[in-house]
């Protein structure tokens, strides 16, 4: 995780062009070109293996591109670099330490920041209350639920005040009704907390749900990547419309193209 400074920064568009990812020199994705706008979250949607997790990282900065740009764009339309803008990360497995206690992990990343937060403290003592985790703070993970335990590591890596969110399948473990309520508290805070997110997920609904626009990858470069703008999206809710006509027709759009992009509809 990453802080720069202290003052809220503006979250950036993303730019790619022509990127080519895999290893070794064997592509796992081939030419994409992607453009969204500042503040958008980006759902990446495919089968195993198909380069989710690939694409995401390479995005972060934290792996080489075999070809092609990544360009992330401040809204006045400069060009910035992954590494000089505030990131953070939530993983599959969440990564909490265990032997820390909830508001030593929440405070964690500010400690480790590059320019020390002034009033740590008060941050923390807010991010918990906006994480209703009050109270708790004496608490190990270990004795936390699980929907507490993914509010605690969405906070933690919220309350750097990040530009890009990276998450990848971080609601995964939960079940169908636990995971719905997460998507709306990750939707909550991103109100209040402002940023572009990236997102890999298995989860055709979660992807409707938390994705201004949707990426679906074919396995084995099968088909060209897709990306569109999700129709069900709504800017007022911050996230897809589950009651409109829309999301449902989204999911199916999905599913089709996941479908045909498997070889499914041969």
């Amino acid at each position: 995780m990453q802080n720069q400074r202290e003052e809220a920064l503006e979250p950036p568009g993303l730019a790619c062009n022509g990127l080519t990812l895999g290893y070794d020199g064997r592509p796992v994705i081939e030419g994409l070109d992607l453009s969204l706008p500042p503040g958008a979250s980006l759902a990446i949607v495919g089968e195993s293996g198909c380069g989710k997790s690939t694409l995401l990282t390479a995005l972060a900065g934290l792996r080489p591109a075999i070809s092609g740009t990544v360009r992330w764009t401040s809204p006045q339309g400069g060009v910035r670099s992954i590494q000089d803008m505030r990131t953070s990360f939530v993983w599959q497995h969440l990564g909490l330490f265990p032997w820390k206690r909830v508001r030593e992990n929440l405070a964690l990343p500010l400690e480790l920041s590059a320019g020390r937060c002034a009033d740590s403290a008060g941050r923390v003592s807010a991010m918990l209350s906006e994480l209703r985790l009050s109270g708790l703070e004496s608490r190990f993970p270990s004795e936390l639920s699980g929907g507490q335990r993914q509010r605690l590591a969405l906070g933690r890596a919220l309350i750097v005040q990040p530009q890009v969110l990276f998450m990848d399948e971080p609601f995964s473990a939960l079940d169908a009704l636990l995971r719905a309520r997460m998507q709306d508290f990750l939707t909550a805070l991103r109100r209040r907390h402002p940023c572009s997110v990236i997102l890999v997920t298995h989860d055709i609904s979660e992807a409707v749900a938390l994705g201004s626009h949707v990426l679906m990858l074919a396995p084995h470069g099968r088909r060209a990547p897709e990306c569109f703008e999700n129709p069900a999206y709504s800017q007022e809710l911050g996230c897809g419309d589950r009651a409109s006509p829309a999301f449902y027709d989204t999911v199916r759009r999905i599913h089709a193209g996941l479908a045909a992009a498997s070889g499914e509809d041969e």
